[in-house]
């Protein structure tokens, strides 16, 4: 039976349509964030070239300090301190080539227009891409992780799991917030992102303490440890996992570096949400990704 046109229906208010107007956004960047990872999480098995360059490299490096720490007769918990930074390898990969130079390859591919043309906030396509890429690496971390610790028979001694797992999570959010910055510095940069990728990554590796606890780094080690998320992460994980090993001392313990990873946490992600909207207004506004500093 049809609707009678003459009974009057009243319209919604202006607060019921702005709440459908706020579900409606929500909606569309929730699937904003899903449409921006399936291509990392679909592409697993995809693309055989990944699995060479992201497992069977990383493996290479951590195997050669195995092989330096044994001939230096060193402690057998080193191995495991260089099996968990191969493992972390594969995030720190991801955040400065997937995460950082994203928007940069967008720009240079015709694509970063229909970004900020779309209902959709920019901030919400980073998210997309930082979820798929955690899941991406995340795979890879394990079969690295699992390979050289029964090749190399790593023994961890795990007394907090519930800590352990906190910091490992607190890590992999810190560390995508900071490629989320990374990809507006490197969008403002232009063609300079790709020799910043390049020139980022070894340093990154030393400072960070991926092959070495980073407390052998005396003063670097602890401004490593005040601004690059993997230094404080990987430092409190290294202290969960091994925590019937002789630590060398000097840094913070793990409850003081997930509070660390928590407030890098927050202050990146509002850097780059402010950088974004920067972006965005710059974008739509004045047809600019430049920022005019007076």
């Amino acid at each position: 039976m049809s609707a009678n046109p003459y009974v009057h229906r009243p319209t919604p208010g202006p607060q019921a349509a702005a709440a459908w107007t706020r579900r409606q956004i929500v909606m569309t960047n929730v699937r904003t964030v899903g449409g921006r990872a399936y291509p990392r999480v679909r592409g697993l098995a995809r693309e055989k070239s990944w699995l060479f360059f992201e497992i069977l490299l990383p493996f290479l490096t951590t195997s050669a300090f195995v092989f330096v720490y044994r001939a230096l007769q060193a402690p057998p918990e080193y191995v495991g301190f260089v099996v968990l930074g191969g493992a972390m390898t594969a995030f720190w990969l991801n955040v400065i080539w997937m995460m950082a130079s994203q928007l940069w390859w967008e720009k240079s591919q015709g694509n970063l227009e229909l970004y900020f043309a779309a209902p959709m906030d920019i901030v919400a396509v980073l998210f997309g891409m930082a979820f798929g890429g955690m899941v991406m690496s995340s795979t890879r971390a394990v079969v690295v992780l699992v390979i050289a610790t029964v090749l190399y028979g790593v023994t961890f001694s795990v007394a907090q799991w519930l800590l352990l797992v906190a910091v490992f999570m607190l890590t992999l959010a810190a560390l995508y917030g900071l490629g989320m910055v990374l990809a507006s510095l490197f969008l403002m940069w232009g063609r300079e992102a790709y020799h910043l990728t390049q020139f980022l990554t070894e340093p990154i590796y030393f400072v960070s303490g991926l092959n070495f606890p980073i407390a052998r780094l005396g003063l670097l080690g602890a401004l490593a440890i005040s601004v690059l998320p993997l230094a404080v992460g990987l430092d409190a994980m290294r202290q969960l996992a091994f925590a019937d090993a002789a630590y060398p001392g000097g840094t913070p313990p793990p409850e003081i570096e997930a509070l660390i990873l928590v407030v890098m946490t927050v202050v990146f992600l509002g850097i780059a949400r402010w950088m974004l909207r920067t972006l965005e207004r710059l974008a739509r506004r004045e047809g600019r990704l430049s920022i005019r500093w007076q």
